[in-house]
């Protein structure tokens, strides 16, 4: 089964989106990060099901998505997964460094 390891960018991403959804709803705030990480839990086994991210043009780059929300990781070996960015689909990712 493959680690997955939460890098500090995208802990800061998923503070950022509680906070900003809890303006309304701290209740769907709370279900909208459990759903994102509840999201992640899919590539312990099936690490290559995201899809290839164009913009960074690296294999090792693939996304999820959940809602609006695109979970951004990198394979690092057959045994690691890091989560670097959760990214709202309405924005550009060009602006975004990876980590």
């Amino acid at each position: 089964m493959v680690r997955i390891k939460w890098l500090k960018s995208a802990q800061t991403d998923l503070h950022n989106i509680f906070e900003y959804i809890a303006k309304d709803s701290k209740r769907y705030a709370r279900l909208q990060v459990e759903r994102i990480v509840n999201r992640t839990k899919i590539l312990r086994k099936y690490f290559f099901s995201g899809k290839i991210v164009e913009d960074f043009s690296d294999p090792t780059i693939r996304e999820i998505i959940e809602g609006n929300y695109r979970i951004i990781y990198r394979i690092v070996s057959s045994r690691e997964v890091h989560i670097l960015m959760i990214h709202h689909s309405a924005r550009d990712l060009g602006k975004r460094i990876l980590p």
